[in-house]
C-alpha cells in the first residue's frame, strides 16, 4: 500500500478583505485563541476580548488611513484561520521597507504548514508594492520563533535583550528580524 502525505485544505488568503463584524468578530476569537494557547501577540493569557478589541480597532483604522494592509486566511469552512497586518513605515528615511505585524495562525491549525503559508503570501503581498524592498518583524524571545522566522528566509538583524517583560520575572528578548525582497 503506498503511504501519501495528505496536507490538509489550503487556506484562501484575501489582502484587504472588506471590514465586516464577522471578520472583525474572527480576528477578535483568533487573538484571543492564540493568546490563550501562549502564542506572542501583544498579550497574555488569559485573553480578554475587550483589551484586545482597541488593540483590533487602531489596526483598522490604520488600514483605512491607507497606512497598514491586511491579510486573512479562511479555512475550508470559511473561518479566519491566519493574519497579518503590513505596515508601511511613515519614516521618510525608510519607506523603502515595510513591517509585518501580529502575524497569526490559530492554535487548531497549527502544524499544517499555515504559518509558512501565512508568510510565503505577505511577501508576495509586499512584492506587489511599489518601492518596497524588504519585511521587517519583532518576535518574543523564549519560544523559538527566531528559527521558525529563520526558516522561512527571515534573518536576525538585532536584539534587545529582556525589552519584553511578559511578567515580574519573565523578560524576553524582542528579536528584529529581516527579509530582504530584492
Amino acid at each position: 500500500m503506498p503511504l501519501t502525505s495528505a496536507r490538509p485544505a489550503p487556506l484562501t488568503f484575501t489582502l484587504d478583505p472588506p471590514v465586516t463584524p464577522a471578520l472583525r468578530d474572527g480576528m477578535l476569537d483568533l487573538w484571543a485563541d492564540v493568546t490563550d494557547a501562549g502564542g506572542a501577540v501583544g498579550f497574555v493569557p488569559p485573553a480578554d476580548r475587550e483589551r484586545i478589541r482597541p488593540e483590533l480597532v487602531r489596526q483598522f483604522v490604520a488600514m483605512d488611513e491607507g497606512r497598514s494592509r491586511l491579510l486573512v486566511g479562511h479555512d475550508q469552512d470559511g473561518r479566519v484561520a491566519a493574519t497579518a497586518f503590513l505596515t508601511f513605515n511613515t519614516h521618510r528615511l525608510m519607506t523603502h521597507w515595510l513591517w509585518l505585524y501580529t502575524v497569526m495562525v490559530h492554535p487548531r491549525h497549527q502544524g499544517k504548514g499555515y504559518g509558512r503559508d501565512l508568510l510565503a503570501a505577505a511577501e508576495r503581498a509586499a512584492r506587489g508594492f511599489d518601492g518596497i524592498e524588504a519585511i521587517r518583524l519583532t518576535c518574543r524571545g523564549g519560544l523559538g520563533l527566531e528559527r521558525f522566522y529563520a526558516s522561512c528566509g527571515y534573518k536576525e538583524v538585532g536584539r534587545i535583550p529582556g525589552a519584553i517583560r511578559v511578567a515580574p520575572g519573565d523578560d524576553r528578548d524582542d528579536i528584529v528580524m529581516l527579509l530582504p525582497l530584492t
